[in-house]
């Protein structure tokens, strides 16, 4: 069966024009605020982008994919478990700027894809956007219906990343955010980039999916975001949502300034903090792995800076990738993580001198 290159991402190539992988080259000026992107062409690196990303059963085996791990998935899945590099500030700044070494460090990192015949769901294919990004069959939240999405973070149920909701999941994705007691949903997508990423799954007043009662209250207009006061009912019980809808992620690239990332980023943290007992931050995009990886994982390192002073990029992107194959989708994207944990390491800094 023939498949596209934007089965697999959702911040996917035309599928006309060559693959390429990009990587950033920082500005000679230290503005930690600003970077330029600069495409590195097939044969500077080693194979062809899905070549590199896919990790599936070896060709011709007659047991059941999941069954028995082939040496290749063993080993990508012990790396992804004991793979660490805890950077100090200075080093964070150091490898921010290091293109290259990014690139390699990247590149080694398997993907951890699930493969689809894993999955014997009925109604799976109708419910997925992606057919070939699927979520780990070992974690995730215990809905009644399918839909992929799954936890993360250290702590016991962070976050949830899914994909944008379709016509089709629509009255899923707001069983689950009822389900989990979510507070706030994070949505990185446009409705259409080229074609449809994400549908418009709220309402511009009132409706109801399945017994809960989705109702807007306010609309708050932000430069790089929109923020939706939601109120949820069900049963007789009442909750106050948070929508925060980023717009600033530009189509089929990654942003060239991380001070809007980073401040979405804090919005959502300091939020939290005023929720007492609540559940899981439910983060998506459109394939809920490129956008929403970077995200989580930015979401996750801030902390880790904040409270220990260093930072483990490497391994919080290979947990990410264990609970859900593909988080953080390019080099492009990973190199803007180590990018924007930098600008936030020098406003820690800033904090500590004043």
């Amino acid at each position: 069966m023939e498949m596209h290159v934007e089965d697999f991402f959702d911040l996917d190539p035309v599928p006309e024009t060559p693959v390429f992988d990009c990587f950033m080259d920082i500005k000679p000026e230290s503005d930690p605020a600003t970077l330029t992107v600069k495409p590195v062409g097939l044969q500077e690196r080693r194979g062809s982008n899905v070549s590199l990303t896919l990790d599936m059963c070896t060709p011709g085996s007659t047991e059941p994919y999941g069954s028995v791990l082939s040496p290749r998935e063993q080993s990508a899945r012990e790396y992804l478990q004991k793979a660490s590099n805890v950077l100090t500030a200075m080093e964070l700044h150091e490898r921010a700027m290091d293109s290259f070494t990014l690139q390699a460090e990247f590149f080694e990192t398997p993907m951890n894809f699930v493969d689809p015949k894993e999955y014997n769901i009925p109604g799976v294919v109708r419910k997925n956007r992606y057919k070939t990004i699927l979520p780990s069959t070992v974690t995730g939240p215990g809905l009644g219906g399918w839909i992929p999405a799954r936890g993360y973070g250290g702590e016991e149920k962070v976050y949830i990343a899914t994909q944008g909701p379709t016509v089709n999941t629509v009255s899923d994705f707001w069983r689950m955010v009822w389900q989990e007691q979510s507070p706030i949903i994070v949505m990185i997508t446009n409705i259409e980039e080229k074609n449809e990423k994400c549908t418009e799954y709220w309402p511009e007043d009132s409706v109801t999916y399945e017994g809960i009662e989705i109702t807007i209250q306010q609309v708050i207009e932000a430069d790089d975001y929109s923020l939706r006061l939601i109120t949820l009912k069900c049963n007789g019980e009442k909750r106050s949502l948070r929508h925060y809808w980023y717009t600033s992620w530009p189509d089929q690239k990654t942003p060239d300034k991380a001070p809007p990332l980073l401040e979405l980023v804090q919005e959502v943290e300091e939020a939290c903090q005023r929720e007492e007992g609540h559940g899981p931050v439910i983060v998506h995009c459109s394939a809920g792995i490129g956008r929403t990886g970077c995200f989580i994982a930015t979401s996750i390192c801030c902390k880790q800076l904040k409270n220990e002073g260093v930072v483990d990029i490497l391994k919080t992107t290979c947990q990410l990738r264990l609970d859900r194959g593909g988080m953080i989708q390019t080099c492009e994207q990973y190199q803007f993580v180590h990018h924007v944990l930098s600008l936030y390491e020098k406003q820690l800094s800033c904090q500590v001198e004043e």
